[in-house]
């Protein structure tokens, strides 16, 4: 059994930081309220293969299946209900971009009000980036 005097001051201690937690969780929800709500629709691209050539493989969700999909303006055909994926060429991707561009625009249009999520997606490093090809390579020796 514990004496009297330590279960008290474990008491306290416990209410103590139930009070704080309180008020630090209550913060936190305020303060990543928006970053919370926007995770259900978070939406990500990376490199992939394809059968062909190299592919972006751009995931998100949507509130209802029946929203369109659009990548830098351009419908695309999204596999998935709620949670969608679309692979597309990277050639198809340059065309759609701008040269060097670090972000793709993808957006989730719902067609009954005509509401539009748009989100900047960064795409992988250097993806969109211009290619220097070299003629000779110098390596010096010591």
């Amino acid at each position: 059994m514990m004496p009297a005097a330590l279960l008290v001051a474990v008491s306290q201690q416990a209410r103590r930081f139930a009070g704080k937690c309180a008020v630090f969780c209550g913060l936190g929800l305020i303060a990543f309220g928006p970053e919370a709500a926007a995770a259900g629709t978070r939406r990500e691209a990376r490199l992939v293969s394809c059968e062909k050539a190299d592919c972006l493989l751009v995931t998100g969700s949507r509130a209802d299946p029946g929203m369109i999909v659009r990548i830098n303006g351009h419908p695309v055909r999204a596999e998935g209900r709620r949670n969608w994926k679309v692979l597309l060429p990277v050639s198809t991707v340059r065309e759609w971009s701008l040269p060097g561009a670090r972000s793709i625009a993808v957006s989730a249009t719902d067609l009954g009000n005509g509401d539009e999520d748009t989100r900047q997606v960064k795409l992988p490093i250097g993806m969109l980036g211009s290619i220097t090809e070299l003629a000779s390579l110098v390596i010096p020796g010591h």
